[in-house]
């Protein structure tokens, strides 16, 4: 029976894919430095799962020799800073890998590992989550509707309640206020957590939304020949949304602000106002250009989450395709970002049993 290794196996994603794949019949370790937690998680999953206490940067080889899973799923953010380790290690033991990276260099750079593995005749896979993982399925399913597409505006929305985790939280603290690298159809610099707009979504009303630094940036409109590209995140509570802005203008005036350093205390502080918002939850993708007679043509979608099912979205796209390689469903050796691997359909049909509505036109 198929393992699956999961790095960070019981943080804010890796329990739920846990859980995921346990209920798919696949075997699962939790993997993580705190024994309690991941002896928890095992309790609660059942036979179907098993732990291991380890600090990936120090025994992941070790433990891939002792365990020998089938996949590893990294979930161990935040990417921005990383590097390749892991996944190296993988193709050296002869392991597929699947991780939820959304550090734009980070997931564009996987592909320099493509020749390793196809050697070694496994699949890399970075960046399966909401982005590309999602954002890419989208495309997918308007792409032939189109002769050209223009723009893709583009953005997520949680809602205050809804779990967040820390790693995404350092993540996006990373480049608050920091200028962009630039991509197609950059008219003129953009900074972190700026160039912020109001976006109205079905059921949710109107929410602000400010810039994010994501691999889709450059992927999607070489992959798609997109020729504008913006994508935004946004907070619920519109004064924590922009106390988070002005945050952003102190860094970029150049005051020594270590905002990742602060991430877990403004985690923690931006929880106390929980009870002010929400567990509900949206992402929007808006698709501009011309049909194939050449007129304009626009498509709209919108994923909303409720009941606090946001967080189990990020999630979907490692879920499939560890569960397809499994199965022996997906059989692409290399290294490659996550575009164009999940359709839409499959990504609903996983999501099925959460209180989650899509809204398109």
């Amino acid at each position: 029976m198929t393992k699956v290794l999961i790095l960070g196996g019981y943080g804010n994603f890796g329990k739920r894919i846990a859980h995921a794949l346990v209920a798919k019949g696949l075997k699962v370790i939790i993997a993580g430095r705190t024994k309690a937690k991941a002896e928890q998680l095992k309790n609660q999953l059942g036979d179907l799962a098993s732990y291991a206490v380890f600090d990936v940067k120090d025994d992941l080889p070790a433990q891939l020799k002792k365990l020998v899973p089938k996949i590893v799923i990294n979930t161990c953010g935040p990417f921005q800073s990383a590097d390749y380790a892991v996944a190296q290690s993988c193709i050296a033991h002869g392991v597929h890998y699947i991780d939820l990276a959304d550090g734009r260099d980070f997931v564009t750079g996987i592909s320099k590992l493509n020749d390793q593995a196809k050697q070694a005749g496994v699949a890399i896979i970075s960046g399966a989550s909401t982005v590309p993982g999602l954002s890419s399925a989208v495309v997918e399913k308007y792409k032939d509707d189109f002769s050209l597409i223009h723009s893709m505006v583009y953005g997520i929305s949680p809602g205050q309640q809804a779990e967040r985790g820390l790693a995404t939280t350092r993540g996006i603290m990373s480049y608050v206020g920091k200028a962009l690298k630039p991509f197609k159809g950059m008219r003129s610099k953009n900074y972190g957590w700026q160039g912020i707009y109001r976006q109205q979504y079905p059921v949710l009303g109107k929410r602000w939304m400010a810039n994010c630094d994501i691999p889709d940036l450059d992927i999607l409109p070489q992959k798609y020949g997109i020729e504008k590209i913006q994508f935004s995140a946004g907070l619920e509570l519109p004064y924590l949304h922009l106390g988070l802005w002005a945050l952003s203008w102190l860094v970029r005036a150049g005051l020594p602000l270590n905002l990742p350093k602060f991430s877990k205390p403004l985690l923690i502080a931006s929880n106390w106002f929980n009870r002010f918002g929400s567990a509900d939850g949206g992402m929007h993708v808006i698709l501009s250009g011309l049909d194939h007679e050449g007129k304009p043509l626009t498509r709209k979608w919108f994923i909303i989450a409720k009941n606090g099912d946001g967080p189990h979205i990020p999630t979907i796209p490692a879920i499939i395709l560890a569960e397809k390689i499994a199965l022996r469903t997906f059989s692409q050796p290399g290294a490659l970002p996550c575009v164009g691997f999940i359709t839409v359909q499959e990504y609903l049909d996983e999501m099925k049993d959460f209180d989650i509505d899509v809204f398109e036109s």
